[in-house]
């Protein structure tokens, strides 16, 4: 009786076999350059260390924005709308990138990461000198109204 390997066992094998030829790789040239680079902001330095926002910008936005609907501190110092106001990227037309674009200062590492940023269903993703209509347009697009 001749034995052969299911579809699923012969996957197993496969992925076993990748996983112990990974650490053997040669590693990325020095710098990194396979990594995505973001757009500096357009201050002296960010609100805080370059390798904690990396790793914890997220808790900060989202501590931001609890502090902010719940108990309507508003600060500047993680503010999205801050964020954004330096951060700008400018697309080929010169104006400010919206989150739609590829470019777009969040999408640079949340697209390399496949993480999808929700931030912008509701808030600008430009400064708002450049948004269409400012934050009161905005908030009407999202109830579905037309701005006044």
């Amino acid at each position: 009786m001749r034995h052969t390997a299911t579809p699923s066992a012969a996957a197993a094998a496969l992925l076993a076999a990748a996983v112990l030829l990974l650490p053997s790789a040669p590693a990325p040239a020095g710098d990194a350059a396979w990594l995505p680079r973001p757009a500096l902001g357009q201050g002296e330095k960010c609100v805080a260390d370059t390798d904690w926002m990396r790793r914890n910008h997220m808790v900060a936005l989202t501590h931001q924005r609890d502090a902010t609907v719940r108990d309507g501190i508003r600060t500047e110092r993680f503010s999205l709308k801050g964020c954004i106001d330096c951060h700008a990227v400018k697309g080929a037309d010169g104006k400010p990138a919206t989150a739609a674009n590829p470019a777009h200062f969040c999408r640079v590492c949340h697209d390399y990461v496949a993480v999808r940023v929700d931030c912008f269903d509701c808030h600008a993703s430009r400064p708002e000198a450049d948004a269409a209509g400012g934050r009161q347009a905005a908030i009407g697009r999202y109830l579905g109204r037309p701005a006044q």
